[in-house]
């Protein structure tokens, strides 16, 4: 079952660190459970989303710059065999 990462703050979703930069993570990468899929603007400041678990990255929900909600699932990830 695939594993929702949502948004713990309402903001603008940004895919990269910077325009130049490359995404943090694509469909079918391999993330950690602290691995830095995101980061949501609010008034300015950047915060950090982690996956939250171990596995691959299986859906982006969102678009570069897109305002989110709080809760909102931004991508799914299907979870590695070890359960975290």
């Amino acid at each position: 079952m695939a594993y929702e990462i949502k948004s713990p703050i309402p903001g603008i979703f940004y895919r990269k660190p910077s325009p130049e930069s490359d995404p943090f993570v694509e469909v079918g990468s391999a993330v950690e459970t602290s691995t830095v899929i995101c980061l949501i603007e609010v008034m300015k400041t950047f915060h950090e989303v982690r996956s939250g678990a171990s596995g691959t990255i299986a859906s982006i929900e969102v678009d570069d710059e897109e305002m989110v909600d709080a809760g909102q699932v931004i991508a799914t990830l299907e979870p590695d065999d070890s359960g975290n």
